[in-house]
Protein backbone atom coordinates (compact mmCIF):
# COMPACT_ATOMS: atom_id res chain seq x y z
CA UNK A 1 0.00 0.00 0.00
CA UNK A 2 1.51 3.38 -0.97
CA UNK A 3 -0.16 6.86 -1.72
CA UNK A 4 -1.32 6.57 -4.79
CA UNK A 5 0.73 8.69 -7.64
CA UNK A 6 1.58 8.56 -11.33
CA UNK A 7 4.83 6.91 -10.67
CA UNK A 8 2.85 4.20 -8.32
CA UNK A 9 0.20 4.07 -10.91
CA UNK A 10 2.66 3.29 -14.36
CA UNK A 11 4.69 0.37 -12.01
CA UNK A 12 1.92 -1.47 -11.35
CA UNK A 13 2.50 -4.92 -13.30
CA UNK A 14 -0.73 -6.88 -14.38
CA UNK A 15 -0.72 -10.41 -13.17
CA UNK A 16 -2.12 -12.73 -15.83
CA UNK A 17 -3.80 -15.22 -13.21
CA UNK A 18 -6.07 -12.73 -11.55
CA UNK A 19 -6.99 -8.74 -11.51
CA UNK A 20 -4.71 -7.42 -8.28
CA UNK A 21 -5.52 -4.15 -6.28
CA UNK A 22 -3.14 -1.17 -4.81
CA UNK A 23 -4.98 0.89 -2.34
CA UNK A 24 -4.53 5.17 -1.65
CA UNK A 25 -3.06 5.30 2.02
CA UNK A 26 -4.56 8.38 2.73
CA UNK A 27 -8.52 8.12 1.33
CA UNK A 28 -9.08 5.27 2.50
CA UNK A 29 -11.69 3.05 0.02
CA UNK A 30 -9.31 4.53 -2.96
CA UNK A 31 -7.28 2.38 -4.78
CA UNK A 32 -6.53 1.45 -8.57
CA UNK A 33 -7.73 -2.22 -9.69
CA UNK A 34 -5.16 -3.99 -12.27
CA UNK A 35 -6.84 -6.50 -14.62
CA UNK A 36 -5.06 -9.90 -16.01
CA UNK A 37 -5.23 -7.87 -19.59
CA UNK A 38 -3.55 -4.95 -18.26
CA UNK A 39 -5.92 -2.13 -18.21
CA UNK A 40 -6.26 -0.03 -15.05
CA UNK A 41 -8.78 1.80 -13.20
CA UNK A 42 -9.55 3.86 -10.35
CA UNK A 43 -12.09 2.29 -8.18
CA UNK A 44 -13.48 3.38 -4.48
CA UNK A 45 -14.23 0.05 -2.08
CA UNK A 46 -17.38 0.80 0.39
CA UNK A 47 -20.14 -0.39 2.27
CA UNK A 48 -23.56 0.59 1.66
CA UNK A 49 -26.40 1.48 3.92
CA UNK A 50 -27.21 -2.30 4.23
CA UNK A 51 -23.71 -3.09 5.27
CA UNK A 52 -22.57 -5.19 1.94
CA UNK A 53 -19.69 -4.22 -0.04
CA UNK A 54 -19.83 -2.65 -3.17
CA UNK A 55 -17.21 -1.75 -5.60
CA UNK A 56 -17.40 1.68 -8.45
CA UNK A 57 -15.05 2.33 -11.00
CA UNK A 58 -14.58 5.45 -11.33
CA UNK A 59 -12.59 5.46 -14.71
CA UNK A 60 -9.92 4.41 -16.67
CA UNK A 61 -5.87 5.28 -16.03
CA UNK A 62 -5.02 7.38 -18.32
CA UNK A 63 -8.25 9.82 -18.31
CA UNK A 64 -8.03 10.70 -14.95
CA UNK A 65 -4.70 12.08 -13.37
CA UNK A 66 -4.52 10.32 -9.86
CA UNK A 67 -5.17 13.61 -8.48
CA UNK A 68 -8.37 13.96 -10.50
CA UNK A 69 -9.74 10.43 -9.41
CA UNK A 70 -8.69 11.12 -5.66
CA UNK A 71 -10.97 14.26 -5.59
CA UNK A 72 -13.86 12.01 -7.40
CA UNK A 73 -13.84 9.26 -4.98
CA UNK A 74 -13.65 11.95 -1.97
CA UNK A 75 -17.03 13.00 -2.97
CA UNK A 76 -18.24 9.64 -3.57
CA UNK A 77 -17.28 8.49 -0.20
CA UNK A 78 -18.77 11.68 1.40
CA UNK A 79 -21.91 10.67 -0.57
CA UNK A 80 -21.85 7.09 0.87
CA UNK A 81 -21.43 8.01 4.31
CA UNK A 82 -24.06 10.29 3.95
CA UNK A 83 -26.60 7.15 2.77
CA UNK A 84 -26.05 7.55 -0.78
CA UNK A 85 -24.68 4.21 -2.96
CA UNK A 86 -23.29 5.01 -6.13
CA UNK A 87 -23.18 1.34 -7.27
CA UNK A 88 -26.48 0.86 -7.17
CA UNK A 89 -27.23 4.40 -8.86
CA UNK A 90 -25.26 3.75 -11.31
CA UNK A 91 -26.97 0.08 -12.25
CA UNK A 92 -30.23 1.90 -12.11
CA UNK A 93 -29.46 4.72 -13.76
CA UNK A 94 -27.60 1.28 -16.64
CA UNK A 95 -31.48 -0.15 -16.31
CA UNK A 96 -33.90 3.05 -16.79
CA UNK A 97 -36.41 2.50 -19.08
CA UNK A 98 -35.47 4.46 -22.64
CA UNK A 99 -37.03 6.74 -24.44
CA UNK A 100 -37.78 3.95 -27.12
CA UNK A 101 -39.72 1.54 -24.85
CA UNK A 102 -41.54 4.74 -23.35
CA UNK A 103 -42.72 5.18 -27.11
CA UNK A 104 -43.47 1.77 -27.09
CA UNK A 105 -45.40 1.39 -23.74
CA UNK A 106 -47.16 4.58 -25.55
CA UNK A 107 -47.98 2.98 -28.57
CA UNK A 108 -49.23 -0.13 -26.97
CA UNK A 109 -51.20 1.49 -23.68
CA UNK A 110 -52.90 3.61 -26.60
CA UNK A 111 -54.21 1.03 -28.64
CA UNK A 112 -55.69 -1.16 -25.52
CA UNK A 113 -57.42 2.05 -25.12
CA UNK A 114 -55.81 2.62 -21.56
CA UNK A 115 -54.35 6.36 -22.15
CA UNK A 116 -56.98 8.90 -23.10
CA UNK A 117 -56.37 12.11 -25.06
CA UNK A 118 -57.62 15.45 -25.41
CA UNK A 119 -61.07 15.51 -23.69
CA UNK A 120 -61.29 12.75 -22.43
CA UNK A 121 -61.78 10.62 -25.53
CA UNK A 122 -59.98 7.64 -26.75
CA UNK A 123 -56.51 8.72 -28.67
CA UNK A 124 -57.68 8.04 -32.38
CA UNK A 125 -56.12 5.63 -34.97
CA UNK A 126 -55.56 8.14 -37.20
CA UNK A 127 -53.63 10.04 -34.25
CA UNK A 128 -51.94 6.72 -33.72
CA UNK A 129 -50.68 6.04 -36.95
CA UNK A 130 -49.32 9.66 -37.01
CA UNK A 131 -47.30 9.46 -33.53
CA UNK A 132 -46.31 5.96 -34.94
CA UNK A 133 -44.36 7.75 -37.63
CA UNK A 134 -43.08 10.59 -35.70
CA UNK A 135 -41.64 7.82 -33.46
CA UNK A 136 -40.00 5.89 -36.00
CA UNK A 137 -38.61 8.50 -38.42
CA UNK A 138 -37.64 10.79 -35.57
CA UNK A 139 -37.80 10.04 -31.73
CA UNK A 140 -36.09 6.56 -32.14
CA UNK A 141 -33.19 7.54 -34.42
CA UNK A 142 -32.18 10.58 -32.64
CA UNK A 143 -33.35 9.77 -28.68
CA UNK A 144 -34.24 6.08 -28.74
CA UNK A 145 -31.64 5.04 -26.80
CA UNK A 146 -31.18 7.46 -24.31
CA UNK A 147 -32.62 7.05 -20.61
CA UNK A 148 -35.55 9.34 -19.79
CA UNK A 149 -34.02 10.26 -17.15
CA UNK A 150 -31.14 11.72 -18.54
CA UNK A 151 -33.09 13.84 -20.59
CA UNK A 152 -32.96 17.72 -20.24
CA UNK A 153 -34.92 20.54 -21.51
CA UNK A 154 -31.96 21.48 -23.62
CA UNK A 155 -31.79 17.80 -24.87
CA UNK A 156 -35.48 18.32 -26.19
CA UNK A 157 -34.76 21.62 -27.79
CA UNK A 158 -32.04 20.39 -29.09
CA UNK A 159 -33.84 17.50 -30.93
CA UNK A 160 -36.28 19.93 -32.31
CA UNK A 161 -33.50 21.51 -34.13
CA UNK A 162 -32.41 18.35 -35.42
CA UNK A 163 -35.83 17.35 -36.74
CA UNK A 164 -36.20 20.52 -38.02
CA UNK A 165 -32.71 19.90 -40.13
CA UNK A 166 -33.79 16.90 -41.60
CA UNK A 167 -32.04 14.77 -39.51
CA UNK A 168 -33.69 11.44 -38.19
CA UNK A 169 -34.56 8.04 -39.84
CA UNK A 170 -32.26 7.16 -43.54
CA UNK A 171 -31.34 10.81 -43.52
CA UNK A 172 -27.84 9.66 -44.46
CA UNK A 173 -29.75 8.02 -47.35
CA UNK A 174 -31.98 10.99 -48.01
CA UNK A 175 -28.90 12.85 -48.40
CA UNK A 176 -27.18 11.12 -51.11
CA UNK A 177 -30.67 10.52 -53.31
CA UNK A 178 -31.49 13.68 -53.24
CA UNK A 179 -27.38 15.30 -53.15
CA UNK A 180 -28.09 18.23 -51.04
CA UNK A 181 -31.69 18.67 -51.00
CA UNK A 182 -33.96 19.28 -48.59
CA UNK A 183 -34.84 15.86 -46.13
CA UNK A 184 -37.83 15.09 -44.15
CA UNK A 185 -38.25 17.83 -41.37
CA UNK A 186 -38.95 21.62 -41.12
CA UNK A 187 -39.81 23.73 -38.26
CA UNK A 188 -43.48 22.26 -38.50
CA UNK A 189 -42.55 18.98 -38.17
CA UNK A 190 -40.01 19.52 -35.31
CA UNK A 191 -42.89 21.27 -33.47
CA UNK A 192 -45.36 18.32 -33.86
CA UNK A 193 -42.88 15.59 -33.39
CA UNK A 194 -41.99 17.32 -29.93
CA UNK A 195 -45.34 18.16 -28.72
CA UNK A 196 -46.29 14.04 -28.99
CA UNK A 197 -43.23 13.36 -27.57
CA UNK A 198 -44.29 15.99 -24.67
CA UNK A 199 -47.95 14.20 -24.26
CA UNK A 200 -46.03 10.94 -24.63
CA UNK A 201 -43.72 11.96 -21.32
CA UNK A 202 -46.89 13.44 -19.71
CA UNK A 203 -48.62 10.26 -20.19
CA UNK A 204 -46.05 8.49 -18.65
CA UNK A 205 -45.06 10.86 -15.85
CA UNK A 206 -48.94 10.38 -15.04
CA UNK A 207 -49.07 6.61 -14.70
CA UNK A 208 -45.50 7.21 -12.61
CA UNK A 209 -43.25 5.61 -14.97
CA UNK A 210 -40.91 8.73 -14.69
CA UNK A 211 -41.10 11.34 -12.18
CA UNK A 212 -40.57 14.15 -14.16
CA UNK A 213 -41.44 15.44 -17.72
CA UNK A 214 -38.14 16.73 -19.35
CA UNK A 215 -40.12 18.49 -22.15
CA UNK A 216 -42.58 21.20 -19.72
CA UNK A 217 -41.85 24.10 -20.51
CA UNK A 218 -40.33 23.44 -24.40
CA UNK A 219 -40.51 26.19 -26.42
CA UNK A 220 -41.83 24.58 -30.06
CA UNK A 221 -40.62 25.91 -33.12
CA UNK A 222 -43.03 28.31 -35.26
CA UNK A 223 -44.45 27.18 -38.50
CA UNK A 224 -45.01 29.03 -41.39
CA UNK A 225 -49.05 29.55 -41.53
CA UNK A 226 -50.68 28.37 -44.73
CA UNK A 227 -52.58 31.68 -45.33
CA UNK A 228 -53.01 31.02 -49.21
CA UNK A 229 -56.44 31.48 -50.49
CA UNK A 230 -58.14 31.62 -53.95
CA UNK A 231 -59.77 34.94 -54.63
CA UNK A 232 -62.76 35.53 -56.71
CA UNK A 233 -61.08 35.70 -60.08
CA UNK A 234 -58.52 32.42 -58.88
CA UNK A 235 -61.89 30.44 -58.43
CA UNK A 236 -63.03 31.36 -61.71
CA UNK A 237 -59.91 30.30 -63.41
CA UNK A 238 -59.94 27.02 -61.30
CA UNK A 239 -63.78 26.61 -62.72
CA UNK A 240 -63.02 26.72 -65.89
CA UNK A 241 -59.92 24.40 -66.02
CA UNK A 242 -61.92 22.20 -64.46
CA UNK A 243 -64.58 21.84 -66.85
CA UNK A 244 -61.69 21.55 -69.81
CA UNK A 245 -60.17 19.04 -67.91
CA UNK A 246 -63.67 16.83 -66.99
CA UNK A 247 -63.63 17.04 -71.16
CA UNK A 248 -60.24 15.57 -71.25
CA UNK A 249 -61.26 12.42 -69.30
CA UNK A 250 -59.78 13.86 -66.01
CA UNK A 251 -61.03 11.75 -63.01
CA UNK A 252 -65.15 13.21 -62.59
CA UNK A 253 -65.17 12.11 -58.51
CA UNK A 254 -61.80 14.35 -57.98
CA UNK A 255 -63.15 17.05 -59.97
CA UNK A 256 -66.69 16.72 -57.87
CA UNK A 257 -64.50 16.49 -54.78
CA UNK A 258 -62.43 19.46 -55.01
CA UNK A 259 -65.48 21.57 -55.82
CA UNK A 260 -67.13 20.22 -53.19
CA UNK A 261 -64.17 21.06 -50.31
CA UNK A 262 -64.46 24.61 -52.05
CA UNK A 263 -68.33 24.75 -51.38
CA UNK A 264 -67.98 24.03 -47.65
CA UNK A 265 -65.08 23.96 -46.08
CA UNK A 266 -64.71 20.70 -45.01
CA UNK A 267 -61.34 19.17 -44.39
CA UNK A 268 -59.47 16.92 -46.70
CA UNK A 269 -60.47 13.49 -45.26
CA UNK A 270 -63.68 14.63 -44.01
CA UNK A 271 -64.95 15.07 -47.50
CA UNK A 272 -63.38 12.04 -49.02
CA UNK A 273 -64.51 9.81 -45.94
CA UNK A 274 -68.14 11.43 -46.35
CA UNK A 275 -70.96 8.61 -46.15
CA UNK A 276 -74.22 8.96 -47.61
CA UNK A 277 -76.15 8.67 -44.30
CA UNK A 278 -74.23 11.14 -42.29
CA UNK A 279 -75.72 13.71 -44.95
CA UNK A 280 -79.42 15.52 -44.26
CA UNK A 281 -80.81 16.79 -47.74
CA UNK A 282 -83.58 18.55 -45.71
CA UNK A 283 -81.65 20.29 -42.89
CA UNK A 284 -78.97 20.81 -44.86
CA UNK A 285 -76.41 19.38 -43.04
CA UNK A 286 -73.85 16.61 -42.32
CA UNK A 287 -73.82 14.63 -39.05
CA UNK A 288 -70.16 13.72 -38.54
CA UNK A 289 -70.23 10.91 -35.90
CA UNK A 290 -66.18 11.71 -35.56
CA UNK A 291 -64.21 14.34 -36.81
CA UNK A 292 -60.74 16.22 -35.15
CA UNK A 293 -62.74 18.23 -32.81
CA UNK A 294 -65.17 15.23 -31.93
CA UNK A 295 -68.39 14.70 -33.51
CA UNK A 296 -70.45 17.64 -34.94
CA UNK A 297 -73.15 18.44 -36.59
CA UNK A 298 -71.99 20.83 -39.95
CA UNK A 299 -74.50 22.91 -42.01
CA UNK A 300 -73.47 23.35 -45.36
CA UNK A 301 -75.21 25.42 -48.34
CA UNK A 302 -78.27 24.49 -50.64
CA UNK A 303 -75.77 24.31 -53.59
CA UNK A 304 -73.43 22.16 -51.99
CA UNK A 305 -76.13 19.82 -50.97
CA UNK A 306 -76.87 19.88 -55.14
CA UNK A 307 -73.28 18.87 -55.47
CA UNK A 308 -73.65 15.54 -53.52
CA UNK A 309 -75.01 12.69 -55.12
CA UNK A 310 -75.95 9.83 -52.75
CA UNK A 311 -77.11 7.36 -54.96
CA UNK A 312 -76.99 3.94 -53.39
CA UNK A 313 -73.48 3.81 -52.65
CA UNK A 314 -71.75 3.88 -48.60
CA UNK A 315 -69.11 6.70 -49.83
CA UNK A 316 -70.57 10.22 -51.31
CA UNK A 317 -67.32 9.71 -53.04
CA UNK A 318 -66.25 6.03 -54.07
CA UNK A 319 -63.04 4.92 -55.10
CA UNK A 320 -62.49 3.74 -58.86
CA UNK A 321 -61.59 0.74 -57.87
CA UNK A 322 -62.51 -1.80 -54.95
CA UNK A 323 -64.88 -0.96 -51.82
CA UNK A 324 -63.03 2.31 -50.30
CA UNK A 325 -63.15 6.15 -50.82
CA UNK A 326 -61.41 7.92 -53.30
CA UNK A 327 -58.10 8.91 -52.43
CA UNK A 328 -56.51 10.82 -55.01
CA UNK A 329 -57.48 14.06 -54.59
CA UNK A 330 -53.97 15.70 -54.30
CA UNK A 331 -52.95 14.39 -57.54
CA UNK A 332 -56.08 15.39 -59.06
CA UNK A 333 -56.05 19.08 -57.49
CA UNK A 334 -52.49 19.70 -58.71
CA UNK A 335 -53.33 18.74 -62.09
CA UNK A 336 -56.33 21.12 -62.54
CA UNK A 337 -54.40 23.94 -60.85
CA UNK A 338 -51.59 23.89 -63.19
CA UNK A 339 -54.20 23.78 -65.75
CA UNK A 340 -55.52 27.28 -64.46
CA UNK A 341 -51.70 28.89 -63.74
CA UNK A 342 -52.34 28.73 -60.49
CA UNK A 343 -49.51 27.55 -57.50
CA UNK A 344 -49.34 26.42 -54.16
CA UNK A 345 -53.07 25.40 -54.24
CA UNK A 346 -53.65 22.39 -51.37
CA UNK A 347 -56.89 20.63 -50.13
CA UNK A 348 -56.23 23.10 -47.01
CA UNK A 349 -55.95 26.27 -49.92
CA UNK A 350 -59.77 25.39 -50.53
CA UNK A 351 -60.57 25.43 -47.11
CA UNK A 352 -59.07 28.24 -46.26
CA UNK A 353 -61.09 29.80 -49.26
CA UNK A 354 -64.37 28.98 -47.88
CA UNK A 355 -63.05 30.74 -44.32
CA UNK A 356 -62.06 34.25 -46.49
CA UNK A 357 -64.89 34.43 -48.98
CA UNK A 358 -67.34 34.08 -45.63
CA UNK A 359 -65.45 37.23 -44.12
CA UNK A 360 -65.55 38.84 -47.11
CA UNK A 361 -69.27 38.48 -47.20
CA UNK A 362 -69.28 40.00 -44.34
CA UNK A 363 -69.65 36.72 -41.65
CA UNK A 364 -68.00 36.70 -38.46
CA UNK A 365 -65.19 34.98 -37.58
CA UNK A 366 -67.20 32.64 -34.86
CA UNK A 367 -69.95 31.88 -37.70
CA UNK A 368 -66.91 31.03 -40.04
CA UNK A 369 -65.09 28.64 -37.50
CA UNK A 370 -68.20 27.16 -36.57
CA UNK A 371 -69.42 26.47 -40.21
CA UNK A 372 -65.61 25.08 -40.17
CA UNK A 373 -66.50 23.07 -37.61
CA UNK A 374 -63.43 24.25 -35.08
CA UNK A 375 -63.12 23.47 -31.63
CA UNK A 376 -65.90 25.40 -29.65
CA UNK A 377 -64.23 28.20 -27.66
CA UNK A 378 -67.08 29.68 -25.82
CA UNK A 379 -69.34 27.20 -23.19
CA UNK A 380 -72.25 29.33 -25.53
CA UNK A 381 -71.05 27.48 -28.29
CA UNK A 382 -71.91 23.77 -26.69
CA UNK A 383 -75.71 25.30 -27.30
CA UNK A 384 -75.70 26.05 -31.03
CA UNK A 385 -76.74 23.67 -32.94
CA UNK A 386 -78.01 24.20 -36.59
CA UNK A 387 -78.77 27.83 -36.03
CA UNK A 388 -80.72 30.14 -38.78
CA UNK A 389 -77.73 32.43 -39.16
CA UNK A 390 -75.56 29.64 -39.65
CA UNK A 391 -77.62 28.14 -42.41
CA UNK A 392 -77.52 31.63 -44.05
CA UNK A 393 -74.40 31.71 -44.01
CA UNK A 394 -73.49 28.26 -45.71
CA UNK A 395 -75.96 28.75 -48.37
CA UNK A 396 -74.52 32.77 -49.37
CA UNK A 397 -70.57 31.43 -48.90
CA UNK A 398 -71.28 28.22 -50.82
CA UNK A 399 -73.76 30.56 -53.78
CA UNK A 400 -71.11 32.98 -54.63
CA UNK A 401 -68.36 30.31 -54.71
CA UNK A 402 -70.04 28.23 -57.12
CA UNK A 403 -71.46 31.39 -59.22
CA UNK A 404 -67.45 32.20 -59.61
CA UNK A 405 -66.72 28.50 -60.17
CA UNK A 406 -69.52 28.40 -62.88
CA UNK A 407 -68.28 31.96 -64.48
CA UNK A 408 -71.63 33.77 -63.16
CA UNK A 409 -72.66 36.25 -61.24
CA UNK A 410 -73.69 35.28 -57.94
CA UNK A 411 -77.64 35.16 -57.35
CA UNK A 412 -79.20 37.91 -55.74
CA UNK A 413 -80.72 36.32 -52.15
CA UNK A 414 -83.10 38.77 -49.61
CA UNK A 415 -83.70 37.96 -46.51
CA UNK A 416 -85.64 39.29 -43.51
CA UNK A 417 -84.98 38.62 -40.30
CA UNK A 418 -87.47 38.76 -37.09
CA UNK A 419 -87.77 37.93 -33.52
CA UNK A 420 -88.56 34.39 -32.81
CA UNK A 421 -91.92 33.78 -31.24
CA UNK A 422 -92.89 31.15 -28.61
CA UNK A 423 -90.36 30.23 -25.14
CA UNK A 424 -87.13 30.26 -27.24
CA UNK A 425 -84.98 33.64 -27.65
CA UNK A 426 -83.13 34.84 -30.11
CA UNK A 427 -84.07 35.56 -34.00
CA UNK A 428 -85.52 33.74 -36.58
CA UNK A 429 -84.86 33.83 -40.60
CA UNK A 430 -87.09 34.51 -43.09
CA UNK A 431 -86.10 34.17 -46.51
CA UNK A 432 -88.59 36.36 -48.68
CA UNK A 433 -86.81 35.15 -52.01
CA UNK A 434 -83.76 34.22 -53.95
CA UNK A 435 -83.14 35.11 -57.78
CA UNK A 436 -82.68 32.55 -59.46
CA UNK A 437 -81.99 34.01 -62.96
CA UNK A 438 -78.42 33.58 -63.15
CA UNK A 439 -78.31 29.94 -61.09
CA UNK A 440 -76.58 27.28 -62.05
Amino acid sequence: MAKITKRVVDGLIPDPRRQTFCWDTELRGFGVCVKPSGVKSYIIQYRNADHRSRRFVIGKVGKLTPSEAREIARDKLVAVAKGSDPAADKRTAREAISVGELCDWYLSEAEKGVLLGKRGQLIKASTLAMDRSRIEMHVKPLLGSRPVRSLALDDIERFQAEVAKGRGKEAEADRKRKRGGILSGGPAVAARTVGMLHAVLAHAQRKKLIADNPARGVRKLAGRKRDRRLNLHDIKALGEAMRHAISEGENPTGLRAIRFLLLTGCRRMEALALRGEWVDARARCVRFPDTKSGPQLRPIGRTAIGEINLGDGQWVFPADRGSGHFVGLVKVLNRVATRARLSSVTPHTLRHTFASVGGDLGFTEMTVAALLGHSSRGVTQRYVHLDAALSVAADRIASTIAAALDGIEPAAEVVEWEPSRGNGAGWRVIEIGVDRATAR
